[in-house]
């Protein structure tokens, strides 16, 4: 049997040296690693198309047969060992032929030998092509060895990011003359491993101006605000820029000071007047250095310039606002959990005040009292802001912009939210009352041409309408996003008293009570809104209802028919990362059929090949219906959600409170979403102080509340 280099040479005569091993080692060293023919075309057809200039795919193939057989020769002689031939060699790595040729010139040169040629010929290996092979071979090993399976391409590091540039900014830019603080970045394309996030968008922000980012979830927003941050889409580089993204990390360091530190100007300031006055203070009068003492005098004048005495109070008020006690405050930051560190985050970027702000959803981690703190303070914002967010009373009451990201786009619109709403809903019309204008207007030429087209009189007017219709720019439909629409399974009724809690009290440990003697009722068609400052102990309640928590004084009573739909804010831990949807469906709920998994994904949103991705590729708000989806598997009659907005978009939060409304069970809410729960809840209940209270008057007389106790504090 011939060997797999007398194929390889009797086929490519040319071959590359660096192919030829590179086949061989291959086909000598991973021989198990191949099932049939194809799979070995599959990893070097491509390879060999390229460096021997063949184009026929079916001639590529049969060659790859060939070589299986020589393959399947060498395993059973070699008893299923991998053993290679004598003079072949598998590569470990790329091997960059242009490299290896000037090395092997350069030492030719160095011999003054005239019996030795430097080759001419330069290598014709696809570099590109090589590192795809290789790569796919990696894939079958990895698949035989059992090493975790790739996520089908999605790695948050694929996002990639170009723009157009401005010669005129450019040369500004390196000339140091460039002042503006507004920034303008043209042309921009971003795209998510194969999918298209912007084509060709314009970006400009103007400076001290309030923007707001909206957008359906899995848009690319905060693949946005990352590529900003990253620097992959370039702004003028004097301009300050901070995005509150990733938590503090904790260390002994106080809160407060966590804050006060990231004041650079500040801290570089006090240690050089801590310097320098040690540097006085060390030597007498006659003996101290009129520079030394000259510095500190300037260091002294551009303290009290940046206000450094009032840094203290100023940090202390962020943190106050934000939910930080004052004993919060001298906690080291290694005390707090993920929620409170991304607090400190946002304190220390508040505290900062960058040129240009990046939020990513900061009511998520907030309460409402911190919420209303935050829409007042960031309202005298003075520089630029582009926050993410689905809070629509937030970007009500903090923007004075809004940039609609869609369709590959972005397109901007001066006012708030509801503003916003109202001229895209008049831009619709317009563009619809056009697109009905064109289509009437091209049926009128049509008709004309039809009729009068063969007629001789009037053959020339007809030829005329007809360069007229070919002159008309072609005519685009208006397209509308798709309605969200979620749907919770009809259940059955229950009679009263569906859950109980009579005098309940509870307390993780003897020095931490979190309730005493509490009562609440709930009934099949409750609608229940559960409020309270962060750490009173809301989340607690809904697990004592739930039952996960057994009280350590008094009774729960629940219905023995009662089945219980539980929406943990913590949603995205329990979900399996390496598995797509349907198949997190499947081994949640074995079984049924994939399409009724595919039926119950698709009910929330999650359809298509969206239903197909790994759920690590999956943003926040298309998570959170995945979570919906599994919930609603269990055809609950109560639903207990616990911030359940958490990451989705405006419209699916409207599409979830119309759900909630013709759900027919009970249903239970912890939000701080004051529209979803003006649309839903007809209870408010109050947690904090170890007590369970009703509200009356809803969720406008807790707001007000609220805004009377923050003047209160402000007057002080």
């Amino acid at each position: 049997m011939a060997s797999s280099s007398e194929i390889l040479k009797r086929h490519f005569p040319d071959i590359d040296s660096t192919v030829l091993d590179y086949v061989n080692g291959i086909i000598e060293g991973d021989a198990d690693e191949f099932n049939e023919a194809q799979d070995l075309h599959d990893v070097i057809g491509d390879f060999l198309v390229d460096s021997t200039g063949i184009t026929s795919d079916d001639e590529i193939l049969d060659i790859c047969q060939e070589l299986w057989c020589i393959m399947n020769g060498n395993v059973e002689q070699n008893g299923g060992t991998q053993r290679s031939a004598v003079g072949m060699r598998k590569l470990d790595k790329t091997v960059h032929l242009s490299t290896k040729a000037q090395e092997q010139n350069t030492r030719l040169e160095a011999d003054s030998s005239i019996w030795l040629k430097v080759k001419k010929d330069e290598s014709q290996v696809d570099q590109k092509k090589l590192e795809k092979a290789e790569a796919r071979l990696k894939q079958k090993q990895d698949k035989r060895s059992g090493a975790p399976p790739v996520t089908n391409g999605y790695t948050p590091s694929e996002a990639t990011a170009s723009q157009a540039t401005n010669r005129k900014e450019t040369k500004m830019e390196a000339s140091g003359s460039n002042k503006t603080f507004d920034v303008h970045i043209e042309n921009c394309d971003i795209a998510f491993g194969d999918k298209v996030l912007l084509r060709g968008a314009d970006i400009q922000m103007s400076f001290g101006r309030r923007y707001g980012l909206c957008g359906r979830n899995g848009i690319g927003k905060t693949t946005l605000l990352r590529m900003i941050s990253s620097a992959q889409l370039r702004i003028p580089s004097h301009i300050s820029m901070l995005h509150v993204e990733q938590e503090v990390v904790g260390d002994d360091t106080a809160a407060l000071q966590s804050v006060l530190t990231c004041d650079f100007a500040r801290e570089r300031l006090l240690k050089l007047e801590r310097e320098l006055s040690a540097q006085v203070n060390s030597t007498s009068p006659s003996e101290a250095s009129s520079d030394a003492s000259t510095q500190l005098i300037q260091v002294y004048h551009d303290l009290e310039a940046m206000e450094s005495d009032k840094a203290p109070s100023k940090a202390s008020m962020i943190l106050s606002g934000l939910g930080f006690s004052s004993a919060d405050q001298s906690r080291p930051t290694r005390e707090f959990s993920g929620g409170w560190r991304m607090r400190l985050a946002l304190a220390r970027a508040l505290f900062t005040r960058p040129d240009l702000l990046l939020l990513d959803e900061p009511t998520n981690m907030l309460d409402m009292k911190a919420i209303i703190w935050l829409e007042t303070y960031l309202q005298a914002w003075p520089t630029t802001m582009l926050v993410v967010s689905h809070d629509r009373g937030f970007l009500n009451s903090v923007s004075t912009d809004i940039q609609h990201m869609h369709s590959q786009r972005i397109d901007s619109y001066h006012g708030n939210y509801d503003q916003f709403v109202k001229t895209q809903m008049e831009k619709h019309k317009n563009q619809q009352r056009e697109y009905e204008a064109q289509v009437a207007y091209r049926k009128h030429l049509q008709d004309y041409i039809d009729r009068w087209r063969y007629n001789a009189k009037r053959a020339p007017q007809a030829q005329m309408r007809i360069k007229i219709l070919e002159k008309l720019p072609p005519l685009v439909p208006l397209v509308k996003e798709v309605e969200v629409i979620l749907k919770f399974p009809e259940c059955d009724q229950l009679s009263p008293p569906v859950l109980q809690l009579d005098d309940v009290g509870f307390a993780y440990n003897a020095s931490k009570q979190i309730f005493k003697k509490i009562c609440a009722n709930v009934d099949g068609d409750s609608r229940i809104c559960v409020v309270g400052d962060n750490g009173g102990g809301k989340s607690t309640l809904l697990k004592i209802l739930k039952g996960e928590l057994s009280p350590t004084e008094g009774l729960r009573h629940c219905h023995r028919n009662l089945r219980i739909g539980y929406f943990s804010q913590h949603h995205v831990d329990q979900l399996d990362m390496d598995v797509n949807c349907v198949e997190l469906m499947a081994r949640r709920f074995p079984g049924q059929k994939i399409e009724e998994h595919r039926h119950q994904l698709g009910c929330y949103g999650v359809s298509g090949d969206l239903a197909l991705r790994p759920v690590i590729s999956l943003s926040g708000g298309q998570k959170s219906r995945v979570a919906f989806a599994l919930m609603a598997m269990t055809n609950p009659n109560l639903l207990i959600l616990d911030e359940p907005t958490n990451h989705l978009d405006v419209e699916t939060i409207e599409a979830l409170g119309k759900a909630i409304n013709k759900f027919n069970g009970g249903v239970i809410l912890v939000s701080h979403d004051e529209r979803l729960i003006k649309l839903v809840c007809k209870e408010l209940w109050l947690v904090g102080s170890q007590c369970l209270a009703s509200v009356e008057g809803g969720i406008d007389a807790y707001r007000d509340a609220i805004q009377a106790e923050l003047q209160a504090q402000g007057s002080k």
